[in-house]
């Protein structure tokens, strides 16, 4: 149980840090629930509320940015709500085997959005300036896009920033520091309406999550006297190193000895 305790809070400590210098904490809280022994649905449920703190407090410092989104940021927060709660319910509602299967192709897909996500972002951005999206078709589709974001985030929390960015490339943002703001609404939203239902459904492990949460607000704190001592570009390099070591471990242990 202490070694439990202690693998639970370091690796909510370097998830903190992650975040907020990198982002991908989720490659090291994530793996490390399921090693002490929750299992692999109550796993994500867990990350997911104990990546909740963060992206309010998050959401929170970018609250000035914010001020110039108001109406855009009220039609966000109902679809997050909406496509969390069903990427939610999706997730209670699949069978535990067929979610562990999953774990590897998710983690893959969260991995290439890691690697790729600044191309990605860049790619949207030249879409949306050839294309303004000014028809109704336009406005539906980009409605669309974001639904789907946030139920895949309901469903699976990794990648969700990500993604998020993504779509907010294609919406036509530009400001960085309001698209990280508005990208913190959207996944303080979807997590919200998401811990709700894990909640209900008793799909969390309390003790489990919260010590990751004390770990990763440590981690979140202390992030800025590392940041001094470690760049950036070496903190993405560490969590793409981990992030492929860890898919490629999943899926060894997954299809290795078939069901």
């Amino acid at each position: 149980m202490t070694f439990d305790i202690l693998l639970l809070l370091l690796a909510g400590f370097f998830g903190g840090v992650l975040n907020s210098l990198a982002g991908g904490g989720s490659f090291i809280t994530f793996p490390a629930l399921i090693f002490v022994g929750v299992p692999p649905i109550m796993a994500n449920a867990t990350n997911t509320f104990s990546s909740f703190a963060g992206y309010l407090s998050g959401a929170f410092a970018f609250r000035r940015e914010l001020l110039a989104h108001k109406k855009e940021i009220k039609t966000i927060i109902i679809t997050s709500l909406f496509g969390g709660a069903f990427g939610a319910w999706l997730l209670l509602i699949s069978p535990e085997t067929v979610f562990q299967q999953a774990i590897p192709w998710l983690l893959l897909f969260a991995t290439l959005l890691f690697i790729f996500g600044s191309k990605i972002n860049a790619f949207f951005s030249r879409l949306s300036n050839q294309h303004k999206y000014a028809s109704q078709l336009g406005a539906v589709m980009l409605f669309l896009v974001l639904l789907a974001v946030c139920i895949y985030g309901g469903f699976f929390n990794a990648g969700l920033g990500i993604i998020g960015l993504s779509y907010l490339a294609l919406a036509g943002h530009t400001n960085i520091n309001a698209m990280n703001g508005i990208k913190l609404v959207i996944s303080s939203s979807v997590s919200l309406i998401a811990i709700i239902l894990f909640i209900y459904n008793d799909a969390i492990a309390w003790f489990e999550g919260v010590t990751v949460l004390v770990g990763t607000l440590i981690g979140g704190y202390m992030s800025a006297h590392i940041a001094n001592k470690v760049s950036q570009v070496r903190m993405r390099q560490f969590v793409i190193v981990m992030s492929c070591a860890i898919t490629v471990y999943f899926f060894y242990s997954t299809y290795s000895n078939p069901l």
